[in-house]
């Protein structure tokens, strides 16, 4: 042969899309804690961790506008292929094993759309509200959650005013449309014809979170910004 087939990246063992997401957070929330000028309490150290997965999310929903494309042509692939069974379009996803080069693939990360809409279908549709409140989310949150996570490690170096209007506004853009959402999800009966400990767990659970810890973490902006410090950090 004239030309050498080109060898396809070798998979790291144990590496996948879901161990990576662990790695990921607890390299950066645990590194945080380390190289942090003090130890946050419960609230900081929970927030420090949402934050970081924010970021990665985040990430991700940036993928999923500028992948829109490969997006939709593969929910049709695996629609067809798990039709009746997509929990087991979810493990495959989770389990799907990375090299290092896949790692940092847009594209693999943009998968996650894909086998999330076999769930709701309007994220694979660019006219959809999920779409545009999770890509909008997406290059519009990863600034303040720095912010906070600079905060939280160097209460010292930060402003409270700062801090706090900024992550008023933020976590409040994240909780609402986590609201709307899900309104959106029950409204529409996208859960028709799902097994419900499916829907709960790869729908509610998951979305559950950017509930949960935004109330949090706009708790923490109001005491800051009434207290004018950020001990709510650390007392």
């Amino acid at each position: 042969m004239l030309f050498k087939k080109k060898n396809s990246p070798k998979p790291i063992p144990g590496l996948n899309i879901l161990t990576a997401i662990i790695l990921w957070l607890v390299s950066t929330t645990c590194g945080a804690l380390y190289f942090g000028a003090k130890l946050p309490n419960a609230i900081g150290i929970s927030i420090l961790f949402f934050n970081n997965l924010n970021i990665l999310i985040a990430l991700c929903e940036i993928a999923l506008g500028l992948h829109i494309k490969f997006i939709q042509d593969d929910y049709k692939k695996l629609k067809s292929k798990y039709r009746g069974n997509e929990l087991q379009a979810v493990v495959a996803y989770l389990t799907m094993p990375l090299s290092l080069s896949e790692l940092f693939d847009a594209k693999k990360w943009a998968k996650m759309w894909s086998t999330y809409a076999l769930y709701d279908p309007s994220y694979q549709n660019n006219e959809s509200f999920g779409f545009f409140i999770d890509f909008g989310n997406g290059m519009s949150t990863i600034p303040p959650c720095l912010l906070w996570n600079f905060a939280i490690m160097y209460p010292e170096q930060c402003s409270p005013l700062l801090v706090g209007t900024v992550g008023l506004c933020s976590y409040w853009q994240v909780l609402y449309g986590t609201v709307i959402y899900s309104l959106s999800f029950v409204y529409n009966r996208r859960y028709a014809g799902r097994r419900l400990p499916e829907v709960l767990g790869f729908v509610g659970i998951s979305n559950s979170l950017w509930f949960f810890f935004p109330i949090a973490a706009i708790y923490a902006a109001v005491v800051m910004l009434r207290d004018g410090d950020l001990s709510v950090f650390h007392s």
